[in-house]
């Protein structure tokens, strides 16, 4: 395990995540004390990230539970085999079987579907705790919350027909949210909280420069600069780091080495997701933004 603050940093910069001191901290208390992280910010800043960085870091296995409207304790925690039990129970009467030793033999460990919760606490009961990703718990429904308060405080489930099955080992667990809506309190209460926030030009660019080494330096600021003065723009959804990194990629598949008009136009449908959004972009208003973006750019080049 990381000893110090700037191990954790120093090592999430080697996984091309680069991370301020305040989040480095948020990981390395949640590590040190067993805590779950609850990660809230806007969508496409790094929140899933960290959980991938964290799997690789540990060299332990990422469980992703992905929320959903309408996920329920079943859907998350485990499931029995319907139709290989049915298929069982078959062999089982054309055996010759009683009715209490084909229910006995119906409801075995064989025919349990463990689910990412589950998953986590069997994989943690050989000692080598895995990263348990709770990912947009805002998507689901506050009765999922409450199940999870109880989830988290004990890592232990009751299965009625197998008993209970628990850990002492939890895993790591990341939660995190885009807040679509608020998240209740008593969850909250239960994790150390961190907000992920757009990132600054700088960061941003070295960003860029960690995920796309290949990428012009005169582009790689052009790109930063522009997505920037964009966040400033009353948009629906303003693009976040995952489209800044999505658009770096396109303008080097097109060979770019500089933003011009043209490309910017083209390329729009890989920042922007909202044709309202888009349609606010016009070409007088995309020249104003480049120009601006160009004049930050080599602002930024000569202070830096």
């Amino acid at each position: 395990m990381y000893a110090t603050v700037d191990s954790i940093q120093q090592e999430l910069f080697q996984n091309d995540y680069i991370a301020e001191r305040g989040l480095a901290t948020a990981i390395f208390l949640s590590l040190k004390l067993g805590k779950p992280l609850f990660l809230e910010g806007e969508a496409g800043v790094g929140k899933t990230e960290i959980a991938k960085v964290l799997s690789r870091m540990l060299q332990t296995d990422l469980i992703r539970l992905q929320c959903y409207e309408g996920l329920n304790a079943s859907s998350a925690l485990y499931e029995w085999n319907y139709a290989a039990q049915m298929l069982h129970l078959r062999l089982l009467e054309a055996s010759g079987a009683n009715r209490d030793a084909m229910e006995h033999e119906l409801f075995t460990r064989q025919f349990l579907q463990s689910r990412p919760l589950l998953q986590a606490i069997e994989t943690s009961q050989s000692g080598h705790p895995p990263v348990l990703l709770i990912d947009e718990i805002d998507r689901a429904d506050e009765e999922f919350e409450a199940f999870l308060l109880e989830l988290l405080s004990d890592f232990q489930v009751t299965i009625p027909e197998l008993g209970t099955i628990s850990t002492d080992t939890p895993p790591v667990v990341i939660i995190t949210s885009n807040r679509t809506r608020e998240v209740h309190d008593a969850l909250k209460r239960r994790c150390l909280y961190y907000w992920i926030d757009y990132p600054t030009f700088e960061k941003e660019l070295r960003i860029v420069r960690a995920k796309a080494p290949e990428v012009e330096p005169e582009l790689a600021r052009q790109i930063t600069a522009f997505i920037q003065e964009m966040r400033e723009m009353d948009l629906f959804k303003a693009p976040g780091v995952a489209e800044t990194l999505d658009w770096t990629a396109a303008l080097i598949a097109l060979d770019q080495r500089a933003l011009t008009l043209d490309v910017i136009t083209e390329t729009l449908g890989v920042i922007l997701k909202y044709q309202d959004d888009i349609d606010l972009l016009t070409t007088d208003a995309l020249t104003a933004l480049n120009n601006r973006a160009i004049l930050q750019a080599q602002t930024e080049s000569m202070t830096g």
